[in-house]
């Protein structure tokens, strides 16, 4: 496309102060530490625990995903017929590789978070771990993170203001590319 004739829609003066505005940057650090914290003790967690990735390694999976099939039937099913597909003929089959899965990538995703390291990646993996507890029928923490991870990715410039995502972004020149907010 020629880009005489791209048309450029502004973003409105609320979404430029929330998501590309250094001094909204520690906000975004609150959020960020909070649900790193909340993505590190819950894998952590499972990773001294043997049901997860020790000698039992599969056990909790499974039970937990034994449990979402059971909410897959009634008027107003809890888990949907194509997730209970995928949980039947993928997951269960495989718990201990899940099992492993789920556990580093909740330190993996806490890590980085807490470290500001690749917010908006991050963020998006959190979510994506979030939706499959949810699309499984578990509830708990997982609609707020949900949420507050999906105003990560897109605050993704000034979340990792106050992080690792700050320098390394300027090392890769993203500040000359005008992905970054000025100083």
């Amino acid at each position: 496309m020629n880009e005489d004739k791209q048309i450029h829609i502004p973003e409105p003066k609320i979404a430029k102060f929330l998501f590309t505005d250094t001094r909204f940057a520690w906000f975004w650090l609150l959020v960020r530490l909070y649900i790193g914290y909340e993505w590190l003790v819950a894998g952590i967690g499972k990773a001294t625990s043997p049901v997860w990735t020790g000698s039992q390694a599969g056990t909790a999976i499974k039970g937990f995903l034994l449990g979402s099939l059971e909410k897959t039937s009634g008027a107003h099913p809890d888990v949907s017929s194509w997730y209970a597909f995928f949980v039947e003929n993928l997951a269960l089959p495989h718990p201990v590789l899940f099992s492993y899965l789920i556990t580093y990538g909740e330190i993996a995703v806490g890590v980085a978070l807490i470290l500001g390291i690749f917010v908006g990646i991050s963020a998006f993996f959190g979510s994506f771990m979030n939706m499959n507890f949810l699309m499984a029928g578990a509830v708990s923490s997982n609609p707020i993170l949900l949420f507050l991870q999906l105003f990560l990715i897109l605050a993704w410039r000034t979340a990792g203001w106050i992080g690792l995502d700050h320098f390394i972004l300027k090392a890769l020149g993203a500040k000359h590319k005008g992905l970054l907010p000025k100083d």
